[in-house]
């Protein structure tokens, strides 16, 4: 697997996989409304543009294909965290998380933090966040569920 920097060329794809992963896993969480709701087809680059502009995001390639992406703030905010339908459990989001972190940390950053969806909420558990506070916000008329998370180090990245 490898890991690098988004360019602006990767636009398309990056929307792609977003789109396809909230269609592909997030089935059993959320209904085909609140999919569609959150992950319009098709996507709306634009949007993604304006969205992913200020972050430092990251892409997880295997074999020449994307296969997962992270974006994050310099404030420690983990915004986006997404994998390939057919990548879940293959260790591309721990890769991705793990350079992210490493990054911030070494920038001085020691509170990392999320907002993260019923599918997302085991992964950070597992690396260490915990639930600050559950939450119920609208997108497109919709309502989720979704857990803000945080993870506070003092001296060192775990």
């Amino acid at each position: 697997m490898k890991i690098r920097s988004y360019t602006d060329d990767d636009l398309a794809a990056v929307a792609a996989l977003f789109t396809a992963s909230i269609h592909g896993l997030a089935i059993g969480h959320y209904d085909a409304a609140q999919r569609a709701a959150w992950a319009p087809q098709p996507p709306d680059l634009d949007e993604w543009r304006r969205r992913l502009q200020g972050l430092n995001t990251l892409l997880a390639e295997t074999q020449g294909r994307l296969a997962g992406f992270l974006a994050y703030a310099e404030d420690g905010h983990v915004d986006l965290l997404y994998t390939a339908p057919d990548s879940p459990r293959k260790g591309v989001a721990s890769a991705l998380y793990a350079e992210a972190e490493a990054a911030l940390f070494a920038s001085g950053v020691r509170r990392l933090y999320t907002e993260a969806s019923l599918v997302a909420r085991p992964f950070f558990e597992r690396q260490g966040f915990m639930v600050r506070e559950v939450q119920d916000v609208e997108r497109r008329g919709l309502v989720f569920r979704r857990y803000a998370m945080d993870k506070t180090y003092a001296t060192a990245a775990s």
